[in-house]
């Protein structure tokens, strides 16, 4: 099961770092106006609208396995295979209860008193 989680880890990571670049590659809708103008070159490698809609598509792949992936590590991070020794179902179930140390000291009576604090035994032994 942990194969599979790391497989899974790696995948995520490798898909997320081809979304950052190809976000970086791909230019916005305002850098086409500055292209008429003389400003940078018009020309790409996949033709006028071919590169954005290769792009596009690609980040869209890329983005579909990022969440996939995501999803299938929360899964796999659940932990069903792993049942407390009490059997509890969930972490309020497999909370500790521990008594209240005003109830014990007496101060209980008296609402809003504050419960009393043991003294380090540095300051006993002075």
């Amino acid at each position: 099961m942990q194969v599979l989680a790391n497989l899974v880890l790696i995948v995520q990571l490798l898909s997320g770092l081809t979304i950052i670049g190809l976000v970086l590659v791909q230019h916005g809708k305002g850098a086409d106006m500055g292209a008429s103008f003389g400003s940078g070159a018009s020309g790409s490698l996949f033709g006028a609208t071919g590169s954005a809609n290769f792009l596009s598509r690609s980040t869209a792949v890329a983005a579909t396995l990022f969440f996939t992936c995501t999803l299938g590590l929360a899964y796999l991070s659940n932990g069903r295979g792993s049942v407390s020794a009490a059997g509890a179902d969930s972490a309020l179930d497999r909370a500790p209860i521990s008594a209240p140390a005003a109830a014990a000291s007496g101060a209980a009576a008296i609402p809003g008193a504050l419960p009393a604090v043991a003294a380090p035994a540095s300051a006993v032994s002075k």
